[in-house]
């Protein structure tokens, strides 16, 4: 009997989130629109089908994730290898992978007759499927998805280490995110926020779900390490349900502008019924950290033991499994809410509104660029967690007595501030609309924002901070950070060519082909190179200046000389665009319909003269940045060299330094006898 019960609790758990689905879509509307003679409809198969395949996929999707993350990270390793019961879990993975990809494939093909208004059946055997995957950007999203989740599923049937766990397991993170940033999302009129929060909602809720549904399988099933593995998960679930909360709350506000909306509208109870469980789990989730966990610790202090067989832990397999069916159900009501249609705008949405996700701003002026203020909820989450991080860091190793530079501290911090001067304030703002303004905050994050976060050192903070594994050749985050450094990755692309390429070659690619443009039309693309802007950078910048612990640390001459080789070619970018008698992205400009300042063709020049002359500013700072490490180093091998010394002349013995002395001195006392 034991040996069915995880089975039926899994079966259960399908059931519940089916039935919350159906319950759902019924009490939103979702599937009660009545068929209007004349108008194309796809038929009660579609009505039905498109959101169960949705669900399907969706499960599929936090089970692939919760599985993978559960093998690599939550069961402990031995000196990297993983344990036998976590090759299980990523053998079992290749299947859940499978139902992912045939969910996603049954979302594409059910789409597409929604879209078209056909039956699925006639959809199947047209050409309209193709056309959908190569035209619009839904369609190729989910198609993305099934190829992902395909290659997952074909390659964890043959992963046997962590590090290709590991891989397979940012793979699956990745394959999440195509459908979100292609949907409604990036239809809706506030939708910087809408894309941001449903992305930061889907990544953080695919570890949790997947990640409770792998733990209550393996409490029934009497698994090993149930200790360890429920303290891990005890402590990702309690950031995932923060960042699911202020995701959530981003996501409620840019289609609810108006609160009333949540009690007159389908889509707002919904959204309400959502809450509900939401608290109804961060309430287990208090209760697992305050009873369950204790209980299961104070028998197992470290818990990497096997429980006696036969004798699971009930009250943590009861509050899991509870936290489970009401998990299951908010991911019914989750899928039948991105079915509902949410409040239509009280006033008619303008075309630039469309575009930008604002209406067009006000002519620019300085104070206009320092004062209209755009809070981003991608970059201000990001701002927030990398300076909390820190600072739980530099507050960690005060605490134990270490120290910790107060400049490093600062420097950190300034670089953050540059960050939210040019992603939250007026430059953020007219970035879409000026090209100028996009140049600033190109440089900025480019050339400036990185030179002080490397000389902030936070990977040599998190070493020093982070406390080793319970556990002797276990992995905890402190190792899994050592093991990257050490990577063939890291060591690729931390070579000082490889970094030089990304760093300038990058910005070539962008701008002199059509890539620019079409990221320009899209949040998402404006995000993206925003964020690589700042990744090449910081990987330019920690091979010449880094603290941290680098693959291949050059010598300070040659640090000078990639510096000077390197830097021209920032002005050479910007004599090049100044020079240019076309616009770049002309498309995109024309479309906004600018009707204040210069011309197209005249700001472009004026963005070609700020990149040209924002790239002494940075090489000045680095420069002096070289100058002082190099100065630094010298003095500490001086000092080492005279404790060598010193130690060799108490115990009598010769050295090489005293002996070097001697040499000068006896040189020293000829050329004055000479004269």
């Amino acid at each position: 009997m034991r040996s069915h019960r995880p089975y039926a609790v899994a079966g259960l758990v399908g059931l519940t989130s089916l039935a919350a689905l159906l319950i759902a879509l019924v009490a939103g509307g979702a599937v009660r629109e009545k068929v209007i003679s004349g108008l194309a409809d796809a038929g009660t198969l579609t009505r039905w089908g498109l959101p169960v395949a949705r669900l399907a996929m969706d499960l599929g999707g936090a089970l692939t994730v919760g599985t993978l993350l559960f093998a690599v990270t939550m069961l402990p390793s031995a000196k990297g290898v993983m344990d036998p019961q976590a090759v299980r879990y990523i053998r079992a993975t290749s299947w859940i992978a499978a139902i992912w990809a045939a969910g996603a494939a049954a979302t594409l093909l059910f789409t597409v007759s929604d879209v078209l208004g056909e039956p699925v059946g006639k959809v199947a055997g047209g050409n309209e499927l193709s056309s959908y995957v190569g035209q619009l950007p839904q369609g190729t999203a989910l198609m993305i998805v099934v190829l992902l989740t395909a290659m997952i599923a074909l390659l964890t049937r043959t992963a046997a280490t962590l590090g290709s766990a590991a891989g397979l397991l940012v793979v699956a993170l990745v394959a999440l995110l195509p459908p979100p940033l292609t949907g409604h999302s990036a239809t809706s009129p506030n939708h910087e926020l809408a894309i941001s929060g449903l992305a930061m909602h889907v990544v953080a809720l695919a570890p949790w779900v997947g990640g409770l549904l792998v733990l209550t399988w393996h409490a029934v099933h009497d698994g090993d390490h149930l200790g360890v593995a429920a303290h891990r998960f005890s402590r990702m679930a309690l950031w995932c349900f923060i960042a699911v909360g202020v995701s959530g709350v981003a996501n409620a506000v840019s289609r609810l502008p108006d609160p009333a909306q949540l009690v007159s509208s389908d889509y707002g109870r919904l959204v309400l019924v959502k809450t509900v469980l939401f608290v109804l789990l961060g309430v287990a989730g208090w209760l697992h950290r305050e009873r369950t966990l204790p209980a299961v610790m104070a028998h197992n202090p470290k818990g990497y033991t096997r429980p006696p067989v036969g004798r699971p832990p009930w009250p943590l397999v009861r509050l899991l499994a509870a936290e489970a069916f009401v998990m299951a159900a908010t991911m019914g009501v989750a899928v039948a809410l991105a079915r509902t249609a949410p409040p239509a705008p009280s006033a008619e949405e303008s075309p630039i509104r469309s575009l930008l996700g604002f209406d067009m701003p006000p002519p620019v002026t300085l104070g206009r660029l320092a004062t209209m203020w755009r809070p981003d909820l991608f970059f201000g989450a990001l701002v927030v967690v990398m300076g909390g991080l820190y600072l739980a860091g530099v507050t960690r190793l005060r605490r134990r007595g270490d120290r910790w530079p107060v400049g490093r501290t600062v420097s950190w911090f300034v670089g953050l501030a540059t960050v939210v001067a040019v992603t939250m304030t007026g430059a953020a703002t007219y970035a879409p609309v000026l090209f100028s303004v996009h140049m600033v905050q190109h440089m900025t994050l480019s050339m400036l924002t990185p030179i002080f976060l490397v000389l902030g050192a936070p990977v040599t903070l998190a070493l020093r901070a982070l406390k080793p594994a319970a556990v002797r050749g276990d992995r905890g985050p402190r190792e899994w950070l050592a093991a990257i450094l050490k990577s063939r990755g890291a060591k690729f692309i931390g070579h000082p060519a490889v970094a030089t390429v990304i760093f300038m070659g990058s910005t070539y690619v962008l701008y002199f082909t059509p890539l620019f443009g079409y990221l320009m039309r899209a949040h998402v693309g404006h995000l993206a190179m925003l964020v690589h802007f700042m990744a090449a950078g910081s990987l330019f910048f920690w091979v010449l200046i880094g603290v941290d612990p680098t693959p291949r640390r050059l010598p300070y001459i040659a640090r000078i000389l990639l510096l000077f080789v390197t830097m021209p070619f920032h002005a050479f970018f910007g004599i090049a665009l100044m020079e240019l008698g076309k616009p770049i992205a002309e498309g995109w400009y024309n479309s906004l319909h600018r009707s204040w300042g210069p011309s197209i063709l005249v700001d472009q020049q004026t963005g070609g003269g700020i990149a040209w002359a924002f790239g002494e500013i940075p090489t000045f700072i680095v420069l002096l940045a070289i100058v002082f490490q190099w100065f630094v180093a010298d003095q500490r091998v001086a000092r080492r060299q005279e404790r060598r010394a010193d130690r060799a002349a108490a115990r009598k013995e010769d050295d090489e330094l005293a002996d070097y002395n001697a040499y000068l001195a006896s040189l020293d006392k000829r050329a004055h006898s000479q004269e």
